[in-house]
């Protein structure tokens, strides 16, 4: 068998990949808390480890590679978000509309972006009396303490803590965002579970009503699925610390391993278009916005298009998400379709396309064995299926259907010119709708003029 070797932040170097049963291979990646639309960022982990579920399948077998990817259900955004959107509802009843309504718009994204569904997406709401058995083994344990309350991890009964990030004190004080309150022993230690009012969503437990905190949900939620320890953990750099430091915490010093998960992988940043991604800027953009509205580029993309731009950088690197880059994207992936149109996909990747993905998840290197696939097509649409890059000839196809008299378009961008220059906006729309849905993108320049492209 291929040998993998994945980076590890837990050791900081490259190491072999051996699972602790090569019948049961477990993986776990941190999902969405679904208060809103995932931006292009949650799409980064989603898509990288996608690819690691797809490799991971083909070398051990489908069914014996469990992907755990958790819903977080129970968080004070969640609340807020439900208090603002349904202020006419009672809040348990808001609470579920809102995650029910974004659950199902952050599953359809992730398949457009043609990830696999996980073997197991558990929702936190499903998992508190495993929350509850786990926090109750570290107050046994001496590890968790209750107050007013509130139970807390005892930071410093944990000699090895911030073994992940290797951060100092101030480090970690300055990154947690440490809370003042008067009932922590150390200004370090972290809540598990907190109280609830009557306005917030709750559970009995043997400190009162009360809700668990954020970092308690995964530990939760692994354990149930995967066992006290597995084999690798996944998630975004910025996850490392605390959230990833503190599941580290909780879980091996609620069962007693060195470890809870041999390989932690962690993909990089991402920024757009030069810029670190934030509202305050203008530059926020959803992954159901790149798919279905024209707020990034002037159009929307296909979610083969956005996958493929997500690969070419290797997923351990920051990344630059920008027009330009869709386009390149996309102006090689419509290459291959053509090649491969019609023919019908075998998934199956090739022996140096798993050598370069069993080398820290190289996709880049990947990718660059698809272009030398170009004079076998059969081969490149057996790979690409692999990869997750489905729909490619019904693209053509589409596009196809649209074939266009030019002449004609011409034609009609003159006549809504004219009805522009008119002020007949209802015929200039009806002419520009009637394009549109035939497959052309009109764009209105500064000078005047209008061009017009085929979408593909």
């Amino acid at each position: 068998m291929t040998v993998l070797r994945f980076y590890n932040t837990l050791t900081k170097s490259k190491d072999d990949f051996v699972p602790l049963n090569p019948t049961r291979v477990r993986l776990y990646c941190c999902g969405p808390t679904v208060y809103d639309y995932a931006h292009i960022g949650n799409a980064r982990p989603v898509i990288v480890f996608d690819v690691l579920f797809r490799l991971l399948r083909q070398l051990y077998g489908e069914g014996q590679v469990t992907y755990v990817r958790n819903i977080t259900d129970v968080d004070d955004k969640i609340n807020a978000r439900a208090a603002r959107d349904y202020p006419d509802l009672p809040l348990n009843e808001a609470i579920r509309a809102v995650t029910k309504v974004t659950e199902a718009q952050y599953r359809a994204d992730a398949d457009a972006l043609g990830c696999l569904r996980p073997t197991v997406e558990p929702r936190a709401t499903e998992h508190i009396a495993e929350m509850i058995a786990i926090i109750e083994r570290l107050i046994a344990t001496g590890h968790a303490y209750a107050a007013e309350g509130h139970v807390l991890f005892d930071v410093p009964s944990m000699q090895e803590y911030g073994r992940l990030s290797r951060r100092s004190l101030d480090d970690m004080i300055a990154g947690a965002r440490v809370d003042v309150a008067p009932y922590k022993k150390g200004e370090m230690d972290f809540v598990l579970w907190k109280p609830s009012s009557e306005q917030e969503p709750g559970w009995e437990s043997p400190w009162g009503r009360g809700r668990p905190g954020w970092h308690i949900e995964c530990s939760a939620m692994s354990w149930k699925h995967l066992g006290e320890v597995f084999d690798i953990h996944a998630g975004g750099i910025d996850l490392v610390f605390p959230h990833h430091e503190n599941e580290i915490a909780q879980s091996r010093c609620a069962f007693g391993h060195d470890v809870m998960a041999n390989v932690w992988m962690h993909n990089g940043f991402l920024q757009v278009e030069g810029e670190k991604m934030s509202k305050s800027l203008g530059n926020f953009v959803t992954i159901n916005e790149l798919l279905r509205t024209d707020v990034f580029g002037g159009r929307s993309w296909p979610g083969t298009v956005l996958r493929l731009a997500m690969l070419r950088t290797h997923y351990r690197q920051p990344i630059d998400w920008t027009v330009a880059a869709l386009e390149e994207a996309e102006n090689t992936l419509w290459a291959w379709a053509k090649l491969t149109h019609k023919l019908v996909p075998q998934p199956q990747l090739a022996p140096e396309v798993v050598a370069a993905l069993g080398d820290d998840l190289n996709t880049h290197g990947a990718i660059m064995h698809l272009h030398a696939m170009k004079s076998d097509p059969q081969r490149l649409a057996d790979n690409l299926a692999a990869l997750g890059f489905e729909g490619l000839s019904a693209w053509v196809d589409e596009v196809e259907k649209t074939a266009v008299d030019v002449a004609w378009i011409e034609e009609q961008i003159a006549a809504r010119l004219a009805a522009r220059a008119a002020k007949n906006w209802a015929e200039s729309d009806r002419i520009r709708d009637d394009l549109a849905g035939k497959g052309i993108a009109l764009k209105d320049n500064k000078d005047g003029t209008t061009s017009w492209e085929v979408k593909r």
